[in-house]
């Protein structure tokens, strides 16, 4: 069975000069050519900006098009005007904007039956979702403490089921030392701020095995200190 990556293989890959590269290239730095999930967070002033920070807006369906995926129609009806968007928001709005993943506080909102659960299983269960879309749209509406996550992303980790409390470890693991890393990346990349570091993240994986990734016995994000 295959392990998670370590903190220090993680922060191996993100040492790569490619994760600059490919950060620069998939948010269109300097006039590079530009992924349309470049824009997920930034579509309409982001998904956790004041005004609707606990409502799924057409901009939300939208932006998680741009990764790629979709909500069928009568899905988004639902969330736009009808009982799961209710049901989605008053969850929404226990759970604040400034809590970032890696924070001693994120747990309360990340453990299983607290109100980042409960969305992701309101969304997860609703017709034509899933997982991935599920975390895709929380993660528009809460950028520091959901990660976008997906199928070669967690191949790319050696991950699965308990990734948000798996990667909560890895932040707060040595002093967040890949809090550290992930933030000059940023900088590195000339990304503003409100790219979260989360993104910075996901993106840097999922550029390195989006390529190589097979969906039957894939090995994972190969790494640089593993001769392969």
């Amino acid at each position: 069975m295959k392990q998670p990556l370590t903190l220090a293989e993680i922060l191996a890959v993100l040492a790569e000069p490619q994760s600059v590269t490919d950060l620069k290239r998939y948010f269109a730095v300097a006039g590079a050519s530009a992924f349309t999930g470049g824009q997920f967070e930034r579509l309409g002033g982001g998904g956790d900006r004041p005004e609707t920070r606990n409502l799924i807006t057409a901009e939300d369906l939208i932006a998680v098009e741009l990764l790629s995926v979709r909500v069928p129609p009568r899905t988004a009806l639902d969330l736009l005007q009808g009982a799961l968007g209710e049901a989605v928001s008053a969850e929404l709005g226990k759970i604040p904007t400034t809590v970032a993943l890696g924070h001693p506080d994120a747990p309360d909102f990340i453990e299983e039956g607290r109100p980042a659960d409960q969305v992701w299983q309101l969304l997860r269960d609703a017709d034509g979702i899933g997982w991935v879309v599920a975390g895709k749209l929380l993660a528009r509406k809460r950028p520091h403490l959901v990660p976008v996550y997906d199928e070669v992303v967690a191949c790319a980790f050696r991950t699965r089921k308990g990734f948000w409390r798996w990667l909560h470890g890895r932040l707060g693991e040595q002093d967040a030392v890949l809090v550290e890393r992930l933030a000059d990346l940023r900088r590195e990349a000339e990304l503003p701020d409100t790219i979260s570091l989360l993104r910075v993240l996901d993106v840097v994986m999922w550029m390195r095995h989006r390529d190589e990734h097979t969906s039957y016995r894939c090995r994972g994000v190969r790494l640089p200190t593993s001769g392969c």
